[in-house]
């Protein structure tokens, strides 16, 4: 799943293409697509309105428009596709934008998870997520504080996104493994200067990853340079590349987790 430096390198790629130009009809092909309102309501109300900005909260993309904001969280296999009228429909095309100077934006989805949102208060959808980790708000003390309130381990905490919003399996992991903490460490057991290294490895680890565009992996998300830098994610067997033993991949909360044994204490 995009996570959210991939989130933000689509949110910043699509602003330029669509940025204070209006509607002029929206086409749906899979009605699920849409949270909310119905698909009919989204179709009526989204024309004629202007985008005003492109940002992004979390995984959410927000595209404020004039009158509503429009929410798009592209789950496991979303992906924005900016094109003109020449584009051919292509199979998972799930639903298609278009604006008066025949610019298009196309949601395309193969697994269909993805959803959007036509709402005229983004925090009816994003009210409940937590700390944005880049922001100036989400401080060391915050950090500490929010880790001091909870006793579960570190890695089951930090995917919760109503704790810190946007992190997701990779950078977890390789924000763990920078911070040289163990994901079955428990929140309330981290020393001072432990939530001082977890908050500066948050922080550039998600730094770095926007900086190349995020990761590209599996077949949903192409166009990143981050996989290359992997420290632990997907490298389990392979020699660490600090202290040359072996990364360990385990399940933890249901999901894959790789770090190493030496390194992170």
């Amino acid at each position: 799943m995009p996570e959210l430096p991939e989130v933000e390198t689509v949110a910043r790629n699509v602003e330029p293409h669509i940025i204070h130009k209006t509607i002029s009809r929206c086409e749906v092909s899979w009605p699920k697509t849409i949270a909310t309102p119905s698909v009919e309501m989204f179709q009526k109300k989204i024309v004629g309105q202007k985008v005003n900005s492109v940002s992004r909260r979390a995984k959410f993309i927000t595209i404020r428009l004039g009158q509503d904001s429009l929410l798009i969280h592209l789950r496991m296999s979303g992906d924005l596709v900016i094109c003109n009228q020449d584009r051919a429909p292509q199979p998972h095309d799930r639903a298609t934008i278009h604006f008066s100077d025949e610019t298009r934006l196309v949601f395309n989805d193969p697994r269909k998870f993805g959803r959007l949102w036509l709402v005229n208060d983004p925090e009816v959808v994003t009210g409940h997520l937590g700390y944005e980790p880049l922001s100036p708000s989400f401080t060391v003390a915050i950090l500490a504080q929010v880790l001091g309130s909870s006793h579960r381990n570190i890695k089951a905490f930090l995917l919760d996104q109503t704790q810190v919003a946007g992190l997701g399996n990779i950078y977890t992991d390789e924000a763990l493994f920078r911070a040289g903490i163990l994901p079955t460490r428990k929140t309330n057991d981290l020393s001072k200067k432990e939530v001082e290294q977890l908050h500066f490895a948050i922080r550039s680890v998600l730094e770095v990853g926007i900086a190349q565009n995020g990761a590209s992996f599996d077949w949903v998300y192409r166009g990143g340079n981050f996989q290359n830098n992997f420290m632990v994610y997907q490298r389990n067997g392979q020699p660490c590349k600090i202290c040359g033993e072996k990364i360990t991949k385990a399940r933890l909360g249901q999901r894959g987790t790789h770090y190493c044994l030496n390194c992170q204490k």
